[in-house]
Parts: structure tokens; C-alpha cells; sequence
């Protein structure tokens, strides 16, 4: 009996040691709502890819890509996953720092309206409404350059407005107080969701453009490398994953993150309805769409060609090199740590 006691308390101490030694890192989620795009970290943790490392990764919400980058640069948060567009405003600033993991490798944005709006192209917003989930967000950025590629004064001969995300943008859009939106792929889908169905106006030069990324300070990424390391290595993993098996994913995502499982939905529909969201954004995981072949790898013609037009469109004050804002230096750690084939064949396998 007292070496049956003595073992369970040696495991017990060994546990509590193992968690203890787990740290915490604080990762931003550039949307107030944690959706199914969210499914890479429910499913690193859930299959322990970051524990093994030691790490516990903690999803924070923020109002959008501009509050991501702002909480980086002051320190309150280690990464976070913005749009290229609040780094390239923040760096003459003198902020420093660099997207390291490009986590969606095409353009997520864009605008969109309702299937039966009478607004075809960019230059039929001229006068318009057009709703964006916050102020911070990158929506905001993103219309004003496609207004004033269309030759719309952003300041002066359009309307942006908050209208939030979701249902509650559904409705604004059934009651006409929006005309438009500029969002993103996994917000459309949650608007379609709610009732209201969709047209994306054609995205034309913008759709090869590189969409969210692993952003760090340049201090961090020196002096945490392997915590960045572990973070991406753990998403990437969850990425492969759940292009294999989305349904999985989905279901792995309600048990790390209840607060995501629909209310007032059957569990068939609900699913049915976030694996549609989780798609929208799968599209954007696909290596292919990025021109590029390994995980978080940054096309850097890509995000040099998106930087141009957001400098032509006066939508950031100059022109920064790629290479400023963006490395793959950690890419080559990052794709060495886990087995491709071996992630695919689990999530095929996966039962609930």
C-alpha cells in the first residue's frame, strides 16, 4: 500500500510539474467572434502539438487586423494574425516587425452584396453604405482602396459604417441600412448562414494578394524563436488537418471552444453550417493559391505587388520593401517539425 501511495503521489508531482512548465502564450484573433477558421489552434490543442512543446496557446479576440497589430507592437501580445495593410502603417512609426508565418496565402477580402443588389461593379458604390465588422478592421483599408480604384472619393462619395458581424450584419443588410460590405470570406459565410445570400464583386489583380500572417517584433522573433516556431509549426499541423477532414475539425472546435457551437440549431445543422464557413477559408490555406509550396511560406512578389497598389491608391503612406515587413526565415523549422501524410491519414481516421 505505501509504494502504491508513494507511486501515486511521484505521478501526481510529475503531473502537476508538466503543467506547471506548460506557458502560456497569447495569440490575437483578429475578429471579436472566435469562428470555425479557428479550428488549426482547437485542433493543435486538442492533439497536444502544443503541449509537447510546452506551450499552451490562448485565442484573444480583437476588433480586427489594425487592434492586432497595436497590441504587438505594445507588447501586450507576443503574435497575432493581421493583414499586411496595419504593419505597413505602423512601421514608418517606428515599429519593427515582421509577418513570419502567412497563415492565408490569397485575398480573403473584398466586397460583396446582397445576390439581387443592383450594384455590379466598384464604380456603383459611388453614394453607398458599406458595412465593415470594426473600425480596426482591415475591411476599412481594403474599401477605401477598391473605392478609389474605382475613382470614388473614400472620404466624401461613399459611406463606411460599422455593422458588425454575422446575424447582426444579415440584418442591417435585410433593412437596407447597408448596401455593401467589406469583410472577409468566413464573415460571408456566417452572413449567408444567417439568410441573407451573397455576391462578391470580381476581385480582379487583388485576388492573388496574400491575406493574414504570423506577425511578431522583430525583438520577439530573436529572442522567443522557438515559442514562434511552436506556434506556427502547431497551426500549420491544424490547417493539414482540417483541409483533410473538416467535419472533424468542426466537432474538435465545439469541445476546445463551446462558446463557438451555434444556439438554437440541431448538431447536423451546425455543422453543416460552420463547415461551410471553415471552406470559405480553406480556400485561402492552399498552398497553390499562394504560388508558394511550404507552410506560412510568404510569396514575396506577392505582398511586394499588393504593396505597390495600396502605395498607388494613397492607402499607406510609402512604399516599404516586402522584406522589411515579411521573412521566411523560420519557415524552413517550421515544415521540418511534423509529418504531412501522417497528419492526413489521422484526420481521415478520426472518430468522435
Amino acid at each position: 500500500m505505501k509504494r502504491l501511495l508513494a507511486a501515486a503521489l511521484a505521478l501526481a508531482c510529475l503531473t502537476g510539474a508538466a503543467a506547471r512548465a506548460e506557458t502560456t502564450i497569447r495569440v490575437g484573433w483578429c475578429a471579436s467572434t472566435i469562428s470555425a477558421a479557428a479550428s488549426p489552434y482547437a485542433i493543435a490543442q486538442k492533439m497536444g502539438w502544443f503541449a509537447e512543446k510546452g506551450y499552451k496557446v490562448v485565442v484573444t479576440p480583437l476588433a480586427g487586423s489594425t487592434a492586432c497589430v497595436q497590441q504587438v507592437a505594445t507588447g501586450d501580445l507576443m503574435f497575432s494574425v493581421p493583414s499586411i495593410e496595419p504593419v505597413l502603417i505602423i512601421t514608418p512609426q517606428g515599429v519593427k516587425g515582421k509577418i513570419f508565418y502567412t497563415a492565408y496565402q490569397s485575398f480573403g477580402y473584398g466586397i460583396a452584396v446582397p445576390e439581387d443588389s443592383p450594384i455590379k461593379d466598384f464604380a456603383d458604390l459611388k453614394g453607398k453604405t458599406i458595412g465593415v465588422i470594426s473600425m480596426a478592421s482591415a475591411g476599412v483599408v481594403v474599401a477605401r482602396a477598391q473605392l478609389a480604384q474605382a475613382g470614388i472619393d473614400p472620404n466624401t462619395q461613399a459611406r463606411i459604417v460599422v455593422a458588425g458581424e454575422g446575424a447582426q450584419t444579415a440584418a442591417l443588410l435585410r433593412s437596407k441600412q447597408v448596401d455593401a460590405l467589406s469583410q472577409f470570406d468566413t464573415q460571408y459565410a456566417l452572413v449567408e448562414n444567417a439568410g441573407v445570400k451573397l455576391r462578391q464583386l470580381p476581385l480582379g489583380e487583388l485576388a492573388p494578394y496574400p491575406g493574414n500572417g504570423f506577425f511578431a517584433l522583430d525583438k520577439t522573433l530573436a529572442e522567443h524563436r522557438d515559442e514562434a516556431i511552436a506556434v506556427a509549426r502547431g497551426f500549420a499541423m491544424g490547417e493539414i488537418f482540417a483541409m483533410a477532414n473538416p467535419e472533424a475539425a468542426i466537432r474538435i472546435l465545439y469541445e476546445v471552444y463551446p462558446q463557438t457551437r451555434p444556439t438554437g440549431k440541431d448538431e447536423a445543422t451546425a455543422i453543416r453550417d460552420d463547415v461551410k464557413v471553415l471552406r470559405a477559408r480553406m480556400a485561402h490555406w492552399d498552398l497553390a493559391s499562394g504560388g508558394v509550396t511550404k507552410w506560412g511560406e510568404s510569396n514575396m512578389k506577392n505582398f511586394n505587388d499588393y504593396i505597390d497598389f495600396l502605395v498607388k491608391w494613397k492607402i499607406v503612406p510609402q512604399k516599404i520593401p516586402a522584406a522589411d515587413l515579411v521573412t521566411n526565415a523560420l519557415v524552413p523549422a517550421i515544415n521540418a517539425s511534423f509529418d504531412q501524410a501522417k497528419i492526413e491519414a489521422a484526420a481521415k481516421a478520426w472518430k468522435p
